[in-house]
């Protein structure tokens, strides 16, 4: 049998503290060895095990879901009057919202990282309360806090597509704004999900002359040729190659590690998917320093990056067949069924009709 060693992580709030007072996945003591023991004796038995399956340490009770569009239903008086893009609010309008809300004077906030700052609420993250509810995609209505971003959508904009702007795309714009400038670059693209492949499309937009899209699964390789990219190759084939930039979306730690060796003297990485819980990636200092390589990583997005990913989308759904990639026919009380739909078919992404 294969099983997961996350499903044996003990939670976030067990874990012991490093020097720098982060969480330090890394120690033996991460792991609950005694249930991984029983676990493996019981297997060796012959007998099945029922395992809880690792996830993310959420806030619970919670209302899952942040990629979400909306129509405004109501203004409250302290409602913001103009969106991102400074159109005028009023109710009626199509409307999408970034996955955070941060105070606006803070450090972080004026240094471009609104999604790091202080009050930082999430929604689809939080927990409810007494006095928080309505935060999350998976409700009929959500109240929007104060200092969210919020754009104003163009009608003829599907709902499924629209619902990509504030997590997916929004993040994949930010991933490039790290990058630089992608005009006659060669642009290598791990991770052939709906990040990947909306990269895919962004970076063709962008005037990079060569988009080499990496995974394992060939069917989503030969879906990224639609979006986009000029190569698709599994990883083993793309052992050769030599790129300006990457755009780590896998999370693999062997995807992490391999990419370097891709890029060109003066090439950039920008990490976006490891954001679960996971050994520490193995790099040689020596190489990157000789070699010039800039690493940076990504959560989330800024204003900026929302901004972006609007404006791409509203300008480009028509040239990309991006509703292919989203699982439609699901409608709010049937949500346990879109789960088992997504957990047994691996589709980009399954939505869900509010209306």
């Amino acid at each position: 049998s294969i099983f997961s060693m996350d499903n044996y992580y003990f939670p976030k709030s067990m874990q012991q503290l490093d020097s720098n007072g982060i969480v330090n996945f890394d120690l033996p003591s991460a792991l609950n060895e005694d249930l991984l023991t029983t676990d493996l004796i019981t297997l060796a038995a012959g007998h099945p095990i029922e395992v809880k399956e690792y996830f993310f340490n959420e806030k619970s009770p919670t209302i899952l879901g942040h990629e979400i569009v909306g129509v405004i239903e109501q203004l409250g008086p302290n409602a913001p009057v103009k969106d991102v893009r400074g159109n005028e609010l009023k109710i009626g309008d199509k409307v999408t919202w970034a996955i955070f809300a941060s105070s606006p004077e803070d450090d972080l906030s004026k240094a471009g990282i609104p999604q790091k700052a202080k009050d930082l609420f999430k929604y689809g993250h939080e927990q409810i309360t007494d006095h928080s509810h309505f935060h999350g995609g998976l409700s009929a209505n959500t109240v929007l806090r104060k200092n969210t971003p919020i754009a104003m959508l163009n009608n003829d904009l599907p709902n499924e597509i629209a619902s990509l702007i504030n997590c997916s795309v929004a993040t994949v714009a930010g991933a490039i704004r790290l990058a630089g400038e992608l005009k006659d670059k060669t642009v290598l693209v791990y991770g052939a999900g709906m990040l990947g492949i909306i990269a895919c499309a962004m970076a063709s937009k962008m005037g990079a002359t060569n988009i080499i899209a990496i995974d394992e699964n060939e069917q989503r390789l030969e879906i990224s040729k639609k979006f986009g990219a000029t190569q698709a190759l599994t990883p083993k084939a793309a052992s050769e190659l030599k790129v300006d930039i990457v755009l780590e979306f896998s999370g693999a730690i062997s995807a992490m590690e391999s990419s370097i060796h891709l890029l060109h003297i003066g090439g950039a990485a920008i990490w976006v998917g490891a954001v679960f819980a996971q050994p520490a990636v193995q790099i040689n200092a020596e190489y990157l320093i000789r070699n010039l390589i800039t690493i940076k990583g990504l959560h989330n997005y800024n204003n900026e990056d929302f901004i972006n990913a609007v404006n791409f989308m509203e300008l480009n759904h028509g040239n990309f067949d991006f509703e292919q990639l989203i699982k439609k026919g699901f409608v709010l009380d049937q949500v346990d069924a879109a789960f088992e739909y997504a957990v047994t078919h691996n589709p980009f992404r399954v939505s869900i009709d509010l209306t």
